[in-house]
């Protein structure tokens, strides 16, 4: 006997509230889900500052509630898609196999990428002023249009 296609397509699951691999990816799923909130929150918020502030307390409250509940449905709805959901919990085995640093090799490199910026830093400043003297002295640069 011949199995039954699921529908696989986004809008085809938009509908249905039930959680797939509740238990995998979690942390991932979850500031996937936070993320894509607060951009659809944000979203409403600025479309009430921008163009509903004219008009009456319902429409330019309830408009930006209502996609509001709209943006947050769709970031359930989302990490909770199959084909969205197996990528989330794979990124999260991938980064359970990441060796992180330590803080102490963290603060040592900090270290290092800033003086190296910071050197570099002046051997630009220095290097300009160089070539502004130099080209200056020959006359192919007017000193005086540089500042």
């Amino acid at each position: 006997m011949a199995k039954a296609k699921t529908d696989t397509s986004f809008w085809g699951n938009f509908l249905v509230p039930g959680l797939f691999k509740p238990n995998q990816g979690r942390v991932v799923r979850q500031v996937t889900a936070g993320t894509v909130a607060i951009i659809m929150v944000t979203a409403a918020w600025r479309l009430r500052a921008t163009l509903l502030i004219e008009k009456t307390a319902a429409i330019s409250v309830g408009v930006p509630l209502l996609i509001s509940a709209a943006g947050l449905w769709f970031a359930y709805r989302l990490i909770n898609w199959p084909v969205f959901a197996n990528f989330l919990i794979s990124v999260e085995a991938e980064l359970d196999k990441v060796s992180w640093a330590d803080w102490a090799y963290l603060k040592r490199a900090t270290v290092v990428v800033l003086v190296v910026m910071f050197a570099m830093g002046a051997y630009l400043y220095v290097a300009d002023i160089f070539w502004q003297q130099l080209f200056g002295a020959i006359g192919f640069l007017d000193l005086d249009t540089v500042e």
